[in-house]
């Protein structure tokens, strides 16, 4: 993990004091040693940080906040929630295109499309999980590691910097994270989480995504459309 001319200059500016920090070091050791033995980490170095080089600090307009990278070949690619196209689209994911359908009333529905997030991060959402690297077949094998501290200065440092975003909290893992946020110069939008287990509690009916248009919207900014979608190969 060497983010020196991989990260976005913006965020460069934000957290480059991090990367020489202790823990980022230890963090940097784990994973070559993780390389070394011959673990399988996902998603690829060079996509760790996709989530960052995919929208600019001054262009976030929407965060939200997942724990780990998907755990199966190929499926990460370093935005929360977000596979590659061509691949199944997760459980979550698809339980997440099912409340914008409902929510929206989309005339074509996303259960179709596929499962590339990238045309969001291009609009704004930040897609950011809290841990930025998992083992194959590990799930939450890499929390603890140093991920979460520099996640937690990115949001609060974020936060500092910007005003009105909205951060989308889905579970108590992420909402953790809404402590950093000042919930007076920030829009938090809480719910459970959209995995199978879940989303029965509150997820569905959240109606998240037409309430996150309408505060961007009362801020004079360009809504979200959240039909786009990466085609699929």
């Amino acid at each position: 993990m060497n983010q020196q001319g991989k990260l976005q200059a913006s965020w460069q500016t934000l957290l480059g004091d991090q990367f020489e920090l202790p823990y980022m070091q230890a963090l940097r050791s784990f994973l070559l040693e993780e390389k070394r033995l011959g673990k399988q980490v996902y998603p690829p170095g060079e996509q760790m940080f996709a989530a960052l080089n995919a929208v600019a600090v001054e262009k976030v307009r929407v965060v939200i906040i997942g724990q780990d990278p998907y755990h199966g070949p190929g499926q990460a690619h370093g935005l929360s929630f977000s596979v590659p196209s061509g691949l199944p689209i997760p459980p979550s994911l698809r339980n997440i295109f099912k409340e914008i359908d409902d929510d929206l009333r989309l005339p074509e529905p996303l259960q179709a499309n596929c499962g590339d997030l990238f045309a969001w991060a291009e609009q704004g959402v930040l897609l950011l999980n809290s841990v930025l690297s998992v083992e194959h077949a590990q799930a939450a094998a890499h929390q603890g590691r140093g991920w979460e501290q520099f996640t937690d200065v990115l949001v609060s440092r974020l936060a500092e910097q910007r005003q009105g975003l909205v951060f989308l909290l889905w579970g108590s893992y992420a909402q953790k994270k809404g402590r950093l946020v000042d919930n007076r110069r920030h829009h938090l939008l809480l719910a459970p989480h959209p995995s199978p287990l879940s989303a029965y509690r509150g997820f569905f009916g959240c109606k998240h995504f037409s309430q996150t248009n309408k505060i961007l919207a009362a801020q004079g900014l360009p809504i979200i459309d959240w039909s786009q979608s990466k085609p699929c190969d």
